[in-house]
């Protein structure tokens, strides 16, 4: 059996769910096993779950229960936010404007509806991943239906301004979404406050469930759904609803606003005690995001001259967990949308390491990462090419 310690870093590709949100959850799984839409006894009991959870999800971004859309994933409720409202929106135009580094579900979702007559303008970022409202104004147009920018990027960690976004786009009288499935539940997210249109979210990014997320969507918004079938939520997202889940997500909300202080200020002190490290210890080493507007738990670099796979492995064998790039793309083996977009060379976006803490996370783990990845780094570049290129350029 293995000694080795184990130290869990990749917060941002999932979380561990809390043993209270079990505790929750596991009720419906045996007795409260009814079907939601049902009119008798056990269906009235599973509904209640649904519709308490609703409520807890919509207090977590101060949103109301009705305005609530219940959702598989971040991803399916992206696609239902970008298709579903452009698609309510036809009788005015048919442009959308996306930033250049959006999640694929919101990028893609795009692209397909360019297929359907949709004109897509992608705004880009600057060497920080900010998007500058300026340039949001600049490319709306009267046809624009729909800005998606994202609030906070995972793979970088950097936050957008967009409640200065949101003015811009109000302004100019088009609908308004955010991507806010990285920063619910780890930073305040306020609906009223960013003045947006509709917001995603997912619980597993906040101690909840896989398989549960939600869209937020402003009352009065109009929605075409992207599945047909039956009248679950509203009738803008049919199928039986996943009420384990569900109420998973429900309870994991409450606790993330009751404790949300207090487990930012731990984590921000982490993720800074392990970015100074790491920067101090291994030479060439790039932070990626912004130093400042960034996510509490999330450090990202670009280490140069080697690959971010082979050091991910080798962390692997240390029994550290980590992450390159996003979760969607981390087995792709090619560079980021998001780092190209920011300006970084392919060559040292390919050695890009996300690291993102969580409720578990100690200072021991901080120090042993910073213990293990300096030799791990000292032993990629001596059979890196791309490392003797440079030592021989620089007279090394």
């Amino acid at each position: 059996m293995s000694t080795k310690r184990k130290v869990y870093l990749d917060y941002v590709a999932t979380t561990p769910v809390l043993p209270e949100v079990l505790e929750a959850m596991l009720p419906y799984f045996g007795d409260v096993f009814g079907n939601p839409q049902s009119l008798h006894f056990w269906g009235e009991r599973a509904r209640e779950g649904v519709e308490e959870a609703r409520g807890q999800v919509a207090a977590l971004v101060n949103g109301v229960a009705e305005e609530i859309i219940f959702t598989s994933s971040g991803t399916e409720a992206n696609n239902l936010a970008v298709k579903g409202i452009a698609q309510g929106q036809v009788a005015k135009g048919k442009h959308i404007v996306v930033s250049a580094i959006e999640h694929f579900s919101v990028l893609h979702a795009a692209r397909t509806l360019e297929k359907s007559g949709f004109e897509v303008t992608v705004v880009p970022v600057d060497n920080y991943g900010l998007v500058d409202p300026d340039e949001v104004a600049k490319n709306i147009r009267k046809d624009t239906v729909l800005v998606s920018i994202m609030h906070a990027n995972s793979e970088v960690g950097t936050i957008q301004p967009i409640a200065e976004i949101a003015k811009v786009v109000k302004e100019a009288g088009a609908l308004f979404h955010t991507d806010a499935v990285a920063s619910v539940g780890n930073i305040p997210v306020d609906v009223r406050q960013l003045g947006v249109d509709a917001l995603s979210l997912a619980a597993n990014q906040f101690y909840g469930p896989k398989g549960a997320a939600a869209l937020w969507l402003r009352k009065g918004v109009r929605l075409i759904p992207l599945m047909d079938g039956g009248v679950q939520e509203g009738g803008r997202r049919p199928g039986t609803e996943n009420v384990p889940a569900i109420v998973g997500m429900g309870k994991a909300a409450e606790l993330a606003l009751k404790e949300m202080s207090q487990r930012a200020e731990k984590q921000r002190r982490l993720r800074d005690r392990l970015i100074a490290g790491i920067l101090s210890a291994v030479e060439h080493v790039i932070l990626t995001g912004h130093p400042e507007r960034r996510l509490p738990h999330h450090a990202s670099f670009c280490v140069q001259f080697i690959e971010g796979e082979a050091m991910l492995m080798l962390l692997n064998n240390e029994g550290i967990a980590v992450s390159s790039g996003s979760a969607c793309t981390s087995r792709a083996l090619k560079a980021s949308h998001v780092l190209i977009a920011m300006g970084i060379p392919h060559e040292v976006a390919q050695g890009s390491l996300l690291f993102s803490t969580g409720l578990d996370t100690t200072d021991q783990d901080i120090d042993y990462v910073i213990e293990k990845l300096p030799p791990i780094v000292t032993r990629l570049r001596q059979i890196s090419p791309l490392y003797a290129r440079f030592l021989k350029e620089r007279g090394g």
